[in-house]
């Protein structure tokens, strides 16, 4: 039972307990809703609180004998007190009723250890103190376990309430199976009107055949009175009811049937029966409990968890005690004899899933990945004819395709994989070709297995028709059971039935049952009663019909058609075989239809006779559909079958024997006089037998037509085989495909490939009769690759190829080459060199194969593959490990394969050989930027490792420089560079082979500081003499240099006149009158130029030095003077192969001549050496230095006021 809390008003000021002490007061709203708060006073203390409820007792619904609990949490100043009551009852009894105090969370907790169904009520929680209360109710309810209407029933009087009494005298319209009596002949079970309620009208027919109900016309007006009278009582609790779902089977296993209702009143009760048995539940318990009722915003959904078959039954839904909704739940008795499998489908292709059934099954329910699936586009769900295999076809499946699909017979179900593997051959940003093939299915003989489950069940109901005829025999051969002593007198409190006048009542006892009721007497009727009546009959006509009554005693009869007596006569025959009555209507006719009526006395039966034909076809119509209809694939296929209309005709089309349904790429029209069956974008797989298939209630008739769907062929079959080798002649056979595409294949075209090569040359092709080809054109000792294809009308299939290479002739191997012997050897890499084998064996050579043996082993290693040959007679081995030690052969390879193994060759160890060290590529000058660190880095050479020391100016380096060694390369690291790290820095590398050193120069410096003030003077006309104060950093950096650039007004674009300068003076050329000019003065080194120093402008009347005619007073200023040098050359050491830059400073007026000497011999004119004279700045250019470039050289500069010099010496190292 369902108990739930009877509903009153809330407290009212003044009630609950204590009600005498409280004083009528302010009422005040709560934070928390539902809460009643009421103050005593106007104007509360400061500091000071009345009680509120911050988490008020939440209604509980639970089972009878759990343990039920309700918790709050009370706040007010001070602490206030807190009771608990219930409406109809007493909680004083601490056994049932306990309450709790927890500090430490500050909650108060109210316990029902054992809950009982008396227990149900409304609770109210009070909090008081001295300056208010706070109430809060809350509603228990109680599901009493095993509770059933007719113990309800019995209960009614142990209750005074009227609203208990109201909900314990409701019962279901359906009474349970204990309570349900035997149904006389003709009664209807109420359980048929209360599916016809809640039915739609397709359903109508079929519930009327399941209860034999045939008066449509009766029911649909005794339904329309009901559903009128059961709206109007809904209407008292509901405002709409909407989407009827039946009961049906769920994807998890469970089953369930859900509604849209609108309660006019949420509280109001809602009741569940099975059967007219109530089943109890609960919201909150629904995920544990078998049956449960969820409730979503409108939807009401009940399910049944872990079906089993005594859960079939009638489902039904009250609302107070008003049914609103009944659904059947029926379980057929099925199995899965073939269960579906695993299906691993490409991209593209047809995915199919199969099962057989243990009896016969109209249709099962098919689920993906838990959603139901229904005939169309993407699936196509076949039966077969004896509705015991049944399909799934999940069509051109794509990757999200991919999950476990399911299948559902009644309670029973299966479950597979569908595995879709992506089409890698697919281009990028296309989409793969549609595939002809389908993957899956059972992999054994469905058909096979249908038929002998078929017999199976052929020979059960023969053997229950055994047994019931039997069991009918046996009951007619008993003799009459013996009549059991007279029951005693009946009491008062029992009633006596009247016995009928007649045969004396014959009494049935049950022994096994001891009861206190009297013996149960059936009387035995002396009425005629007709024991098998008359039902419709269908009739051929020009055949003949019988009509057969049965009574269960011996009587006369009558026979009307239509209301008119009818008696025997040429084409009726009326006869009587004791208690059986028979008419028979000889070369049945169309006005033989009617009505015919059996009576006798007072009892009757009647049935409808129809005469009718069995449908036909036209036989032009039925030659024409015959004839098969041959498409290509990808087109569409139509069928069109006439016939004469008729009543109750139902048309199927069939393919293979399983019936086509519409939807997907099938379209079926049905019109009265015709139908037809489109296909659309036919594949192979469509190819077959097509039938149609007219019934009615006279019989059947079938027309059979044949659907060919060409297309392209299916390759040969393989695998090839190879008749003859020869060195002339290779000889293969194959055989034909297994599908030809749905027209005869005309021929087979083969092709060759010669081992090795990428092009295929077409040999020839030989008719669809033989399926043998001789290949003559072949060299000895080659290999071969062959294909063959199948062609058609419709085209070529795909190819069958060789599996292996086949040989011209035998093979013929080369003989063995020269054992290898090591060229070289080092940790990376071991260099081989052999001689070609002496005899080759008449066949050329194509390549070699080398394979190497680690010392201590057993096992040779090929180093490349015999598809891969060595085309020359020497190989670098790189696949070597340090250390390890080797020993290699080779084979040399031709068309036949790898020949004779060489000799190994000697043990060889994977390490450097000794060697000096040599440095790689150094730089032999580094310029850094002051404060940044400066890097030095040298690679090197040796074996075994040197030993690294690194100088600076042929001293020991400073502790602050880092040094870093590594194998093979060395750095030198300053962190924080400065001006004082500029030096000559050697490293030296030293192992027991010998030793190597290399010099860097490494310039730290920074940008120059601006030179000096600018000075102009002109001493000579037409000529300006520019000097500056020189940079600071002049004495710090002896590569500093300067650049003057100039600009006049006419042009006003400052241009470079004089570059490379190492002195403080400049004089400026062709300076115009009129003409005003600037100068800027820059400083420059390796890190770039610095600021500008500005001269003043020089113009027509500003800066110029008067020039006095040739009088007396003139002095004459000469600049002439003979060569000096003003920078000297510097000693050079760079390694051989690097470059070289010289350059020295010179000065004279005139200009002087300058020429260059290496060991006193002339090289101005030497093409290895570039020379230049740039305002007084000679340089020379060596690209790559040679050992015959050491020398001294000594640059010369002569004019006419003499000569200067000087020299220095170079030295190449190694």
């Amino acid at each position: 039972m369902f108990r739930k809390a009877k509903l009153t008003d809330g407290t009212a000021n003044g009630q609950g307990p204590d009600a005498e002490n409280c004083n009528v007061g302010i009422k005040k709203k709560s934070r928390v809703p539902g809460v009643m708060i009421t103050q005593f006073i106007e104007t509360l203390p400061e500091g000071k609180s009345h009680p509120d409820f911050t988490r008020k007792p939440i209604a509980l619904t639970i089972q009878e004998g759990k343990f039920a609990f309700f918790k709050a949490i009370v706040t007010g100043d001070p602490q206030p007190t807190v009771t608990w009551d219930r409406n109809n009852g007493d909680v004083s009894d601490t056994s049932r009723y306990q309450t709790k105090y927890d500090p430490t969370s500050n909650e108060h907790t109210f316990e029902m250890p054992s809950v009982m169904p008396d227990q149900a009520d409304t609770y109210k929680c009070f909090a008081k103190n001295e300056y208010g209360q706070a109430i809060v109710t809350v509603i228990l309810n109680v599901i009493e376990v095993g509770f059933k209407m007719n113990k309800a029933q019995q209960q009614t009087t142990e209750f005074t309430d009227e609203n208990f009494r109201t909900v314990l005298k409701r019962k279901s319209k359906i009474p349970p199976k204990s309570e349900q009596h035997e149904k006389k002949d003709g009664e209807i079970d109420p359980k048929f009107w209360e599916l016809l309620l809640s039915a739609d009208k397709k359903d109508y027919e079929r519930i009327c055949a399941e209860f034999g109900v045939t008066d449509f016309r009766w029911m649909l007006k005794e339904l329309n009175e009901m559903k009128k009278e059961r709206e109007e009582q809904q209407a008292q609790f509901i405002k709409d009811l909407r989407n009827l779902k039946a009961i049906q089977v769920n994807a998890d296993g469970s089953a369930s049937f859900e509604i849209d209702m609108d309660l006019l009143d949420p509280s109001s009760r809602i009741f569940l029966y099975k059967d007219g048995e109530m089943i109890p539940y609960t919201k909150e318990l629904g995920d544990k409990m078998k049956h449960s009722l969820k409730q979503l915003g409108r939807k009401y959904v009940f399910s049944i968890r872990d079906l089993m078959p005594e859960d079939a039954g009638l489902y039904q839904l009250d609302v107070e005690d008003v049914n609103m909704f009944s659904t059947d739940f029926k379980i057929p008795m099925v199995d899965f004899l073939v269960k579906i499998q695993e299906v691993k489908a490409k991209e593209r292709e047809d995915a199919v899933f199969e099962c057989v059934l243990s009896n016969p099954f109209s249709k099962i329910l098919w689920f993906g990945k838990n959603v139901p699936l229904e005939q169309g586009d993407k699936y196509d769900i076949e039966v077969s004819e004896d509705k015991l295999i049944h399909r799934l076809v999940v069509k051109d499946c794509i990757v999200v395709d991919k999950g476990i699909y399911s299948a559902c017979a009644g309670i029973k179900s299966c479950n597979a994989w569908l595995v879709v593997e992506a089409d890698k051959g697919a281009k990028k940003g296309k989409k793969a070709a549609r595939k002809t093939t389908r993957a899956g299915g059972s992999g054994i003989d469905l058909q096979k297995v249908a038929q002998e489950q078929q017999v199976k069940l052929e020979k059960e109901r023969e053997e229950r028709k055994e047994q019931i005829k039997a069991a009918k025999e046996a009951a007619a051969a008993a003799p009459p059971p013996e009549a059991p002593p007279a029951p005693a007198p009946p009491t008062t409190a029992q009633a006596v039935p009247k016995t009928p006048k007649g045969p004396e009542p014959e009494i049935v006892s049950k022994p096994a049952v001891v009861s206190s009721d009297p013996p149960v007497v059936k009387e035995v009727s002396t009425e005629p009663v007709i024991t098998r009546g008359l039902s419709d009959h269908y009739a051929l006509r020009g055949k003949s019909a019988e009509l057969t009554v049965t009574m269960n005693m011996d009587r006369d009869c009558g026979w009307l058609k239509d209301g008119e007596q009818l008696n025997s006569g040429a084409r009726i025959n009326i006869t009587k075989d004791g208690t059986s009555h028979k008419l028979t209507i000889k070369s049945c006719t169309d006005d033989d239809s009617g009505l015919y009526r059996f009576v006798s006395g007072e009892q009757s039966t009647q049935g409808k006779v129809t005469i009718g034909d069995v449908p036909e076809f036209d036989p032009d119509d039925l030659h024409k559909f015959s004839k098969p209809v041959i498409i290509r694939v990808g087109q569409n296929a139509a069928f069109k079958m006439p016939f004469i209309p008729q009543e109750s005709l139902v048309v199927s089309w069939f393919k293979d024997g399983t019936e086509i349904k519409d939807g997907g790429g099938v379209k079926i029209l049905k019109e009265p006089n015709h139908s037809r069956l489109l296909l659309r974008d036919c594949l192979r797989t469509d190819a077959g037998e097509i039938k149609i298939q007219l019934k009615n209630p006279f019989g059947v008739v079938e027309a059979t037509s044949q659907l060919i769907v060409l297309d392209h062929p299916g390759p040969p079959e393989g695998p090839v085989d190879t008749v003859e080798t020869t060195s002339s002649v290779i000889e293969i056979k194959w055989n034909p495909p297994k599908d030809d595409g749905g027209s005869a294949v005309t021929n087979y075209i083969i092709e060759r490939q010669q081992t090795g090569q990428s092009l295929w040359t077409k040999l020839g092709d030989v008719l669809a009769d033989r399926t043998s080809f001789r290949d003559r054109n072949v060299i000895h000792g080659k290999k071969y690759n062959y294909r063959i294809y199948a062609e058609n009308p419709e085209g070529l299939s795909d190819a069958l190829e060789t599996a292996d290479s086949i040989m011209a002739g035998i093979m013929i191997l080369s003989g063995p080459p020269g054992a290898p012997k090591v060229v070289s050897a080092s940790k990376t890499c071991i260099n081989l060199t052999w001689t070609p084998p002496e005899d080759d064996r008449g066949v050329p050579i194509i390549g070699y194969q080398v394979e190497k043996q680690k010392k201590d082993t057993n096992e040779w290693i090929a180093l490349n593959a015999l598809n891969e040959p060595i085309k020359d007679v020497k190989f670098a081995v790189k696949d070597v490990m340090e250390g390890a030690e080797y020993e290699f052969r080779v084979a040399a390879i031709n068309e036949s394969g790898s020949g004779d193994l060489s000799p190994p060759s000697a043990m060889v160890c994977a390490k450097n050989p000794n060697m000096r060290p040599c440095f790689k590529d150094p730089e032999d000058f580094i310029v850094v930027r002051a404060g940044n660190s400066a890097r030095v880095k040298i690679c090197y050479e040796a074996e075994p490792p040197p030993q690294i020391t690194w100088l600076k100016d042929d001293e020991p380096i400073s502790p602050w420089i880092n040094i870093i060694n590594t194998e093979g390369m060395s750095q030198l690291v300053i962190p924080s560079s400065k001006r004082s790290d500029s030096a000559i820095y050697t490293v030296k590398a030293k192992n027991s082979v010998g030793e190597a050193s290399f010099d860097i120069e490494v310039r730290v410096t920074d940008e120059p500081k601006t030179p000096g003030p600018v000075e102009l003077e002109q001493t000579v006309h037409g000529k300006v003499v520019v000097s500056w104060a020189p940079s600071p950093d002049q004495e710090l950096d002896d590569r500093l240099y300067y650049v003057v650039a100039q600009h006049d007004s006419n042009s006003r674009v400052w241009k470079t006149v004089a570059d490379r300068l190492l002195t403080n003076t400049y004089t400026a050329n062709n300076i115009l009158p009129g003409i005003e000019y600037h100068f800027q003065i820059y400083a420059k080194n390796d890190m770039g130029l610095s600021d500008p120093s500005q001269s003043p402008t020089w113009g027509a009347n500003s800066n110029r030095v008067h020039l006095s005619s040739n009088g007396p007073n003139s002095t004459d200023i000469s600049f002439e003077r003979p060569p000096s040098i003003l920078v000297p050359l510097k000693v050079h050491t760079p390694p051989k192969g690097y470059q070289l830059y010289m350059t020295c400073a010179v000065r004279g007026c005139p200009t002087p001549s300058v020429s260059w000497y290496l060991n006193d011999v002339c090289i101005n004119s030497d093409n290895n050496y570039y020379i230049t004279n740039s305002f007084g700045v000679c340089s020379m250019y060596i690209l790559r230095v040679r050992q015959k470039d050491s020398g001294e050289y000594k640059v010369v500069a002569v004019n006419s006021f003499g000569k200067a010099d000087c020299s220095t010496k170079l030295v190449v190292r190694d």
